[in-house]
């Protein structure tokens, strides 16, 4: 396996477990036909080949991209999730990042205030993107509030 990246995940039973992703060439494989390499083992080493017991799987890039794309889903809901009450906050007061509360949440894409209006740029989980205008003053009830500032 040529050179890739490395995580820790935790198992089931609260377990770190190293996971290596790279890239593992078979003869004739390029491109699109070459296969991501995927390896769990308790005793990653920087060895060239992965420690005897390990789980070990590849896939397509196309897969590899789909797993991707599907972490990336799960770890945004998992961001989104409320962890306490709503907090209400000012229109003027919003920031990137901050996501509304509802059924279908929304975050903050960018905020800027023009005098006694606030411009709230506003993207969907679907990536769908919108501006809207409140007074400065309206209150906005937030699922998730980000640390920092605009």
């Amino acid at each position: 396996m040529t050179a890739g990246s490395g995580f820790t995940f935790t198992d089931a039973g609260n377990h770190d477990v190293p996971v290596a992703v790279g890239v593992a060439p078979a003869p004739g494989e390029t491109g699109a036909g070459a296969r991501v390499s995927v390896t769990l083992s308790p005793a990653l080493s920087s060895a060239p080949s992965p420690s005897p017991g390990g789980l070990h799987w590849s896939c397509t890039p196309a897969a590899a991209r789909e797993l991707a794309a599907a972490l990336v889903r799960a770890a945004e809901e998992a961001e989104n999730a409320s962890a306490g009450k709503p907090v209400t906050v000012r229109a003027d007061e919003l920031r990137r990042g901050d996501v509304r509360d509802g059924e279908r949440p929304m975050t903050v894409d960018g905020a800027r205030t023009d005098g006694s209006t606030a411009h709230i740029t506003w993207k969907s989980a679907e990536g769908r993107t919108w501006t809207q205008s409140y007074d400065v003053n309206t209150a906005i009830t937030l699922r998730r509030r980000l640390p920092g500032t605009r």
